[in-house]
């Protein structure tokens, strides 16, 4: 553990380098440790959570089945008598 001394702490760059590089740094005047410097942990980085995957939860929840939505809708509001609108087809 390197040690530096009140005078020798003005000496800002080597301190800053051990302290960079990880290391504790004890402060002392003559035998005595006055204190220890101790270099600041990093703060983690949120994660953010990704976007589900929609791929996998449409497998999940309908296998390998595949149908045509918009036939599906049709006959589903012709069955129900919905698909009376100004949208629809002249039959």
């Amino acid at each position: 553990m390197p040690s530096i001394t009140l005078r020798q702490l003005r000496d800002t760059r080597r301190l800053k380098a051990w302290l960079c590089a990880g290391q504790t740094v004890e402060l002392r005047e003559r035998d005595r440790v006055l204190a220890r410097i101790v270099p600041q942990l990093q703060p983690r980085k949120e994660r953010r959570p990704g976007f589900p995957d929609f791929e996998a939860r449409a497998k999940r929840m309908f296998g390998d089945r595949q149908f045509d939505i918009v036939d599906w809708l049709i006959r589903n509001k012709r069955m129900n008598g919905v698909f009376n609108s100004r949208w629809s087809r002249a039959e």
